[in-house]
């Protein structure tokens, strides 16, 4: 799955590339950007377990015009270590999704966005007495508040969700700053 994100990625930037394109920003362009993600990983049945983590994320996009556009974007939840009642072990999970975008502008700098899609994610829990898998295909949710620093260049701050809650590893809930190009 990872390839196929790669793929759309560079995919969506050699499309953007190839157009010839105004700079105006009510035009539809082309972006891609990385982001720190962190979500709080669950207790399961008593055991402790590392709170929350930092994590990488990968995204992007085409925006139609000013209002919408779509996204597709791959969050790596990151290990955590789980102990408790002679139980030690650790849990691991990634998310993708694929989302329809509505930005409105509140000034020349920031705007409002929304985001709606569906998620595959994917958790796994090891321990020395019990290995689980839980797989969620589902709705997927954001909003968020992106700053432009110039014509290509914005950071963003954003709340995400996930699916459906999860029994063990990351929640589904998601707090991401990022940054991105747009071509």
């Amino acid at each position: 799955m990872k390839k196929l994100i790669v793929a759309l990625l560079a995919t969506t930037a050699a499309i953007s590339a190839a157009q010839a394109q105004t700079t105006a920003s009510t035009q539809p362009r082309a972006y891609v950007g990385v982001g720190v993600a962190t979500a709080d990983h669950e207790d399961f049945r008593g055991l402790d377990n590392d709170g929350y983590k930092a994590s990488g994320k990968v995204f992007g996009g085409y925006e139609f015009n000013q209002t919408w556009g779509a996204e597709v974007g791959y969050t790596d939840f990151r290990k955590a270590d789980v102990s408790g009642a002679g139980v030690s072990g650790d849990t691991k999970g990634y998310g993708y999704y694929v989302a329809a975008k509505a930005s409105t502008p509140l000034n020349d700098q920031f705007s409002l966005y929304g985001k709606l899609g569906v998620q595959h994610s994917q958790r796994e829990l090891r321990t020395n007495l019990v290995n689980l898998k839980d797989d969620d295909t589902g709705a997927y949710g954001a909003v968020g508040l992106q700053y432009n620093i110039n014509q290509n260049v914005a950071l963003t701050a954003e709340y995400e969700r996930y699916g459906k809650s999860k029994d063990f590893g990351a929640k589904p809930d998601v707090w991401t700053i990022g940054a991105r190009y747009s071509f």
